[in-house]
């Protein structure tokens, strides 16, 4: 067969989707032609047959695709996007700190047109002078959120509007923190379930800072993609463990409270009224050493962490949802859940009944000199008063986790994000306009 021949052989039709988005089998009609096509033409079909078939299908109209694509989480509201959002596929967290020079109007006129920007890239709409690399996606779920560290309110005169959670978080002693990759003025976080939409935002953002501030640090995550799975399921981390099971549930009637700032100071908050509706996110690079980790056996990893690899579940029975049976011993008359047990010692009822939203994303950035590789867990926990939250769990976990030997804290950093915008608003607005 030559060049010529191509028009007279059927060719393979565009893939239709059924509704769980697999592929049709081509039609018997369809088949016996092209079979019939490969007997005539022989060897030339192997050199010719594959850009014919390609040429022909992208004639036809291709089905549209049902896709994670088309889901987008709106802008505006009582809490930024973000923090309640469903976990994301891809992550990205930037902290930028204000030039030389910059202040309070700089970084007014910078909230401005990043949370304009904000709007309108999770909506869908993408504009010439973005970074073109999602011109042909949907929004994909993409999320921006945005914070202020606690040098943003020395760097803008705003020293008397710093809410007291933003005072620095004390020292613990299996911190190897790098001052460069932590803190910073403004902390951006930005997610979405496709990593080119989540890269055009941060892409965008980052231009859009101009001369009013710096990029001081940035980590990139990830996580399962939705749809991966047969059913939704809690995610799991780079060791294998399901992560994230007891995170207390919008459904709950203290979650509000625990979560996000009052909205009035009646409310028993001593936070200043520009917080209401807002949270404090404390982020934390933690190092996975995943090379030690392995080396255990699977009994000994469930022993570390007090839950079933498998499927989460606490070792004294039932699924992943079961409240562990702290009391219950074994054979031996020893506690099933070991005393130093990661489970058993970050349980709010361990802790006075301190309690965060944890959403992390995890990492992988290569391997260091030694061959090991550089890769856990962006920590990323929310909660209404850091203090009461974060603070006194990882206080008990320094002093005895028994994962603690196969994790290291190497970057920290404390945000207050303010309440969500309204229609017309930027975020920041009742700070930087009070």
């Amino acid at each position: 067969m030559t060049v010529d021949d191509r028009e007279e052989t059927p060719s393979r039709t565009a893939p239709e989707q059924s509704d769980r988005g697999s592929t049709v089998e081509l039609s018997r009609r369809r088949l016996l032609g092209t079979v019939g096509a490969a007997g005539v033409g022989g060897i030339a079909l192997g050199a010719v047959g594959g850009v014919a078939g390609h040429a022909a299908a992208q004639s036809e109209p291709a089905a549209d695709l049902d896709s994670v694509g088309r889901t987008s989480v709106p802008f505006n509201g009582t809490h930024q996007p973000g923090i309640t959002t469903p976990m994301q596929a891809r992550g990205h967290l930037v902290a930028f700190d204000l030039a030389p020079g910059a202040g309070r109007k700089e970084a007014a006129a910078l909230l401005r047109r990043w949370s304009s920007t904000a709007r309108r890239l999770m909506a869908g709409r993408t504009a010439a002078d973005d970074s073109a690399v999602a011109f042909d996606a949907g929004p994909s779920s993409l999320t921006v959120t945005f914070g202020f560290g606690r040098s943003f309110f020395g760097r803008t005169g705003l020293e008397k509007q710093r809410p007291f959670a933003l005072d620095p978080l004390p020292a613990f002693s299996s911190d190897q923190l790098d001052a460069k990759r932590g803190e910073g003025d403004l902390w951006v976080q930005i997610g979405a379930d496709d990593a080119l939409v989540a890269f055009d935002a941060l892409r965008t953002l980052q231009r859009e800072a101009g001369d009013a501030a710096r990029v001081r640090w940035q980590m990139n995550g990830f996580n399962r993609t939705p749809g991966a799975t047969a059913k939704p399921m809690t995610t799991r981390n780079l060791m294998g463990q399901v992560d994230g099971t007891n995170n207390p549930k919008e459904s709950d009637p203290d979650f509000q409270k625990r979560i996000f700032v009052p909205a009035s100071p009646a409310d028993g908050s001593a936070d200043p009224a520009w917080m209401a509706g807002g949270s404090y996110a404390v982020v934390r690079r933690i190092r996975m050493l995943l090379d030690d980790w392995e080396k255990l056996s699977l009994r000994d990893q469930e022993q570390v962490i007090g839950r079933k690899k498998s499927d989460g579940a606490p070792l004294t029975g039932g699924s992943e949802t079961t409240e562990p049976a702290l009391d219950k011993t074994g054979p031996d008359g020893k506690p099933l859940i070991a005393a130093d047990a990661h489970a058993r010692i970050s349980r709010p009822d361990q802790n006075g009944g301190a309690a965060m939203l944890r959403r992390p994303f995890s990492f992988h950035d290569g391997y260091d000199e030694d061959g090991v590789p550089d890769a856990g867990l962006l920590f990323i926990c929310w909660q209404a008063d850091p203090m009461r939250g974060f603070v006194p769990v990882q206080r008990k976990l320094d002093r005895g986790d028994a994962l603690s030997a196969f994790i290291r804290h190497e970057s920290s950093g404390l945000f207050a994000v303010p309440g969500g915008a309204r229609s017309g608003e930027y975020v920041g607005q009742r700070l930087l306009e009070s």
